[in-house]
Order: C-alpha cells, then sequence, then structure tokens
C-alpha cells in the first residue's frame, strides 16, 4: 500500500467475505422473448444498472443502481459508483509497469 495512505487511514480487520469490494453489473433481459414472462436463455439487451453490494467492514451501504445503455458506458458508470462511495482504486503492478513504458 502506498505510504500516504498508511498515514491517513489506519487499517482494520476484515471477516471473511468482507474483504473485497463488490459491484454487480445486471443486464436487462425484459422483451427479448415475444411471449409474456419468458425469457431466451443467455441472451440480454446491451444495457441495464450496476450497483454495488453493502460492505459493513468498508462502511459501504447500497444505494439505487446506477443505469447504463450501451456497453462502453459501462466503465464510466462503475467510475461512477465508487466516486459516490468514495472508493479509491490502486494500481496493480502490472499497470504500473503498463504506465512507465508508455
Amino acid at each position: 500500500m502506498n505510504q500516504n495512505v498508511r498515514e491517513t487511514v489506519s487499517a482494520k480487520e476484515a471477516k471473511h467475505g468482507q474483504k473485497m469490494i463488490e459491484l454487480r453489473i445486471r443486464f436487462w433481459t425484459n422483451t427479448i422473448s415475444d411471449e409474456p414472462e419468458k425469457i431466451i436463455p443467455k441472451h440480454a439487451w446491451a444495457a441495464g444498472v450496476v450497483r454495488i453490494e453493502s460492505n459493513d467492514s468498508h462502511g459501504i451501504k447500497a444505494t439505487n443502481p446506477k443505469p447504463f445503455n450501451s456497453l462502453p458506458e459501462i466503465g464510466a458508470v462503475i467510475e461512477k459508483v465508487l466516486i459516490e462511495h468514495d472508493i479509491k482504486l490502486h494500481p496493480s503492478r502490472r499497470e504500473l509497469r503498463y504506465r512507465r513504458a508508455s
């Protein structure tokens, strides 16, 4: 972890299942089938919602899902959800190597 982060935030214990931050992406499947109340397996619209799951260890409370209307929008909606919950992402070692190479 970055030294600056250690100085401003203290680490704490987390139970198994509470260590990760979980986002869920859900795709709409309604009206793909011509028959009401039926679906076509493994078919969905390229639109849906992104939601964050509650996590007491991280102090995250679930909020209303944020919609997206196309696949290219998913990244922006994920970013919006993370910002809304004040979640800071740290680059992985692989990403840091990629950034240095470019």
